[in-house]
């Protein structure tokens, strides 16, 4: 076994399955471990790094900013902060933004925004969230109580009491669950744990329809399908839909921790001071690279790009199910893609990192593709290549 994976499984909570890989280095779509073995990406590192691995201009700018300062408390304000905002705004069509460390702390936010906007509203706490079955949100414990998977929650109940689930695409199941305590309309726009599926136009357009009737709060979390993997920058764009909140992490900063809870309309001013806080969000460093995201999405023409590559990708895979019956369905969004196989995808997914290209599952028989958004053809004709091989 190697000394690293020894040392780690002795010093580390021992929470994740993780292959036997130990990762040391990337240059743009590929990866090296530390004996030495290059592998494509096809992973990101779950949606992360959109940018790939070592981009020079993302380097020095971070850089740049970590020779000037790297943090200061929220009772300051900084620079790069407040251009990071008004960049994420302009790109969201958002109002305000609220910067945070992850994703899973930017869910939270959300759920204090909708309980907050409800008590104002009412004067009591018996504002009611609904959220959606095979949805994944985080593992803190609100996250978790909004996360539609009970074999999650089970070890750490009671959960979140006012959390209501329903069917995913599925108006009329949504509809049913609707109170006068409803407060929120939580989605993933593409569920992503779940197994790799979209929201249709239908579902989208009327939760913003029943949000509007009843006037509630649509929250969309976008934390794996946002910041360009649809070939908008956030996927609900896609929809011609605003949510009143926007939840957005992981390729937001591109690899350095960062996330963002965006606000517009009846959901703006809903928090005052001493509502929330955090030591770290908005701290220089992670607010320059979140402004060197978007300030390189535009240059690299990053949104054309994906859109192209999407096409491309979709092709393939479609060509290669035609002729492979292990392969139920290909479904996804943008460079986010699910390959449902007939059989469990984890031999599959060990048999292509041996063929040194990485994938990641979305439970039991999907392997999910969430390449950086830097894939160019040849990249998608090696792993097409592989597969044709193994299935």
């Amino acid at each position: 076994m190697n000394p690293y994976i020894q040392e780690a499984n002795q010093q580390f909570v021992s929470v994740y399955n993780r292959y036997p890989i130990v990762l040391d280095h990337g240059d743009g779509m590929y990866l090296y471990d530390t004996e030495g073995k290059k592998y494509l990406d096809f992973g990101s590192g779950i949606g992360v790094c959109g940018l790939g691995y070592h981009d020079p201009q993302y380097t020095r700018m971070l850089h740049e900013q970590i020779e000037k300062l790297l943090h200061t408390s929220n009772l300051f304000y900084n620079v790069p902060a407040i251009e990071a905002a008004k960049l994420f705004n302009q790109a969201a069509n958002m109002e305000q933004v609220f910067f945070t460390n992850s994703g899973t702390e930017a869910i939270e936010g959300a759920i204090k925004i909708a309980k907050k906007y409800f008590y104002d509203r009412s004067h009591t706490n018996c504002g009611e969230i609904i959220a959606m079955k095979k949805s994944f949100h985080g593992r803190s414990m609100g996250a978790l109580s909004l996360t539609g998977k009970e074999a999650y929650q089970a070890p750490f109940g009671p959960m979140l009491s006012y959390i209501r689930f329903a069917e995913f695409n599925n108006l009329d199941s949504v509809r049913a669950l609707i109170t006068e305590n409803t407060c929120a309309i939580c989605l993933e726009t593409v569920q992503g744990e779940g197994g790799i599926y979209p929201a249709t136009d239908t579902f989208m357009q009327g939760i913003r329809k029943l949000c509007d009737e009843h006037e509630i709060l649509m929250i969309s979390d976008e934390i794996q399908c946002g910041m360009g993997r649809s070939g908008k920058m956030f996927a609900y764009q896609n929809y011609n839909v605003l949510p009143d909140i926007v939840v957005s992490a992981k390729a937001l900063g591109c690899g350095v921790p960062v996330g963002a809870i965006g606000t517009r309309g009846r959901a703006t001013g809903v928090l005052g001071p001493g509502d929330h806080g955090t030591t770290y969000g908005s701290n220089p460093l992670a607010t320059a690279a979140v402004s060197a995201v978007f300030t390189l999405y535009k240059q690299y023409g990053i949104l054309s790009h994906v859109t192209t590559l999407a096409a491309y990708l979709d092709q393939a895979l479609k060509e290669l199910a035609e002729k492979k019956s292990i392969i139920k369905e290909i479904r996804g969004l943008g460079l986010m893609k699910g390959i449902e196989l007939s059989v469990p995808a984890k031999p599959y997914i060990e048999a292509l990192q041996k063929e040194g290209i990485l994938v990641i599952p979305s439970g039991t028989n999907v392997i999910r593709l969430l390449p950086p958004l830097i894939l160019e053809e040849e990249h998608v004709n090696i792993l097409i290549q592989v597969l044709d091989s193994l299935f």
